[in-house]
């Protein structure tokens, strides 16, 4: 295979994690049957490297003829042999791909969930998950409607285009005047999400984003209606090979609201595999998987553990975002980048464990935006290079900069976060008040 060229580059969204190494060939320059990333963006950036450094090609295959802004940054065509775009003729692009004989075909980023489903089972189907069941594991109406049917709890929601079929479901719920949530179904890093304290005003909500495209340019074309529940969130990442499926990690969030704005990140801290909570979680999440049909692959799971027990809020069928893998890797000393390498290498997860170790404390504080304006003195957060926990900084804030009111993920990766990682975590819980000092010294002025 030859290394193809494109012209996108890196503007836009810069990668906040360490960035991979570049890579060539592979070693010795024997070339073996490829790994197939689509749309190889986020913390899919980091398979090229991986799958390169065990001597397997890589072939990237783009969903869409642009690479969205939101990904520009962390598109690396030069890390591929291959980089093939997909025009919309899909026997094509399978018959293209059945002529490379991949090993696997995965998804990288969320865009590319639902292509790289249908050429898995058509190209490599004994690493493919169930086709049957691709909209649960995209669609977060599809996925809650196959979680339920499974026989699992789950949280009371509607995803429909009518209005008066949310009214409906309202009084048949008993829901009236109690708290709701609507986003879109096909969206992701809490991208449209909004919470409606007694339900004031859902009508012009569901309406307000109805038939209009998501930060990722996929029309929304119904909406999903949630009853708001409480407690703590938690996130389960694994890896599955022939349905067999293993924990890489988990962590628990902690959210806030931002005035208007619900479940704005604030932190995320990797749990010890024998705390407590752990094992319920890693029950309902395989049982979350195998409703939804997973046997191949990375997925990122996000649940709310309530005072009834454990509630899917939604999966995601892709590595966790945001530049994880590597972090994951200093705290565990595996992610699921690694696992799925080390599946495709050897030919099946035998050698690859169920669970995971804590080898030392971690911590990501997300900064947060309380207000708008031109930021005036940036330089308040080089203090952060003095905390003793201090494992990564990403602070994207600069001079001159406008920004505006945290209210999404989006919003909070293009501010930044700091990575704290310790062997004693009373010292990640000190350095995480010390950015919150540093951020409230953050001075915004008004634009001229």
């Amino acid at each position: 295979m030859t290394q193809a060229r494109s012209s996108h580059g890196d503007a836009g969204s810069s990668l906040t994690a360490p960035r991979p190494e570049a890579v060539g060939n592979p070693p010795g320059g024997v070339v073996r049957s490829p790994a197939v990333i689509v749309d190889p963006y986020s913390s899919g950036t980091y398979f090229a490297p991986a799958f390169h450094s065990a001597g397997i090609p890589t072939v990237a295959v783009l969903s869409r003829s642009e690479v969205l802004e939101t990904y520009a940054g962390t598109w690396r065509p030069e890390d591929f042999d291959e980089v093939i775009h997909y025009q919309g003729d899909l026997p094509d692009l399978v018959a293209r791909l059945r002529a490379l004989d991949p090993q696997c075909v995965i998804a990288g980023s969320d865009p590319g969930v639902e292509l790289a489903d249908l050429l898995a089972a058509q190209v490599v189907p004994r690493k493919a998950n169930v086709p049957a069941l691709t909209s649960a594991r995209r669609d977060k109406g599809a996925m809650a409607r196959a979680v339920a049917a499974a026989g699992l709890p789950t949280i009371a929601q509607i995803c429909t285009d009518r209005a008066e079929d949310v009214a409906a479901w309202i009084a048949r719920e008993g829901l009236a005047g109690r708290d709701l949530v609507i986003k879109p179904p096909r969206s992701a890093s809490t991208d449209g999400v909004m919470r409606l304290a007694r339900g004031t005003g859902w009508r012009e909500a569901f309406g307000a984003q109805l038939g209009y495209p998501n930060q990722w340019g996929v029309v929304n074309d119904q909406m999903l209606v949630m009853e708001y529940v409480t407690g703590t969130e938690f996130v389960v990442d694994t890896f599955s090979c022939d349905g067999r499926h293993t924990v890489t990690d988990v962590t628990r969030y902690s959210k806030v609201d931002n005035g208007v704005h619900m479940a704005v990140y604030d932190s995320m801290e990797w749990l010890a595999p024998d705390d407590p909570v752990v094992p319920g979680l890693v029950d309902y999440t395989a049982g979350v998987l195998d409703a939804v049909g997973m046997r191949f692959g990375a997925a990122h799971v996000e649940i709310m553990l309530t005072d009834a027990g454990p509630r899917l809020i939604e999966l995601n069928a892709r590595p966790h975002g945001g530049g994880q893998p590597p972090f994951c890797r200093h705290a565990t000393g595996d992610s699921q980048i690694d696992r799925t390498v080390r599946a495709v290498r050897e030919k099946g997860a035998d050698g690859i464990p169920a669970g995971y170790a804590l080898l030392r404390h971690m911590l990501v504080v997300f900064l947060i935006s309380r207000s708008a304006g031109v930021v005036r003195n940036a330089e308040v957060f080089d203090a952060v290079e003095t905390l003793p926990s201090l494992h990564h900084a990403a602070v994207q804030v600069r001079n001159g900069q406008h920004i505006g009111v945290t209210q999404d993920l989006l919003n909070t990766l293009s501010l930044g976060f700091i990575v704290l990682a310790h062997e004693d975590r009373e010292q990640l819980w000190a350095d995480y008040k010390a950015v919150r000092r540093l951020e409230e010294q953050l001075r915004l002025d008004a634009p001229v």
